[in-house]
């Protein structure tokens, strides 16, 4: 095998980790900021910060779609078994995940008319109370994708840890060749 058939290229590695980047951060701002800040202009500005943040996620994902259905490098099966399988389900999950919480994330954050960046404001559309209904729905699906993303985790780590393999290792930053992009 050579090296541009063992790791993916630089722009799939790149929005793979920046994906999973912004996930942990706007999880934990979303999960935990409303118990560690007391109400007041600095609680105001980190939800601000978490709507920005994710209107990037929603870039970043749509950008990663894209990128992997028309230039990302597809790497061969190494298993074509249940575990393959299960494997596909798992990122197919983690990816309608990622799609419905940035959906109801972008729903909320128009419901609300929230403030970005500086006076960049939403304008409040719909109904005032979608609001519980959205920021429920949105907060569960977020902290669904979290459960799925930690068993992709697992299961990467099994793969480095337990079967001494390179599906961890092809998805590392600083592994991708310089070889051009190709699909396999």
């Amino acid at each position: 095998m050579t090296s541009r058939e063992t790791s993916y290229d630089g722009t799939t590695i790149a929005l793979h980790w920046l994906t999973g980047g912004l996930v942990l951060v706007l999880w934990l701002i979303g999960t935990f900021l409303e118990d560690l800040v007391p109400k007041g202009a600095l609680r105001s500005g980190i939800w601000s910060a978490h709507f920005v943040l994710g209107f990037a996620f929603t870039g970043v994902i749509a950008m990663l779609l894209i990128w992997r259905q028309t230039k990302g490098r597809k790497l061969p099966v190494d298993n074509s078994g249940p575990l393959h399988v299960l494997a596909k389900a798992t990122h197919l999950a983690l990816y309608l995940l990622l799609l419905v919480i940035a959906g109801l994330g972008i729903a909320n954050a128009f419901v609300r008319g929230v403030t970005l960046i500086g006076p960049l404001a939403l304008p409040a559309l719909g109904d005032p109370e979608w609001r519980r209904l959205l920021t429920h729905w949105h907060g569960l699906a977020a902290n669904v994708l979290m459960v799925v993303a930690a068993f992709h985790t697992a299961a990467a780590l099994i793969h480095h840890y337990l079967w001494h393999d390179t599906v961890l290792r092809r998805i590392l930053p600083g592994r991708a060749s310089s070889a051009p992009y190709e699909r396999f």
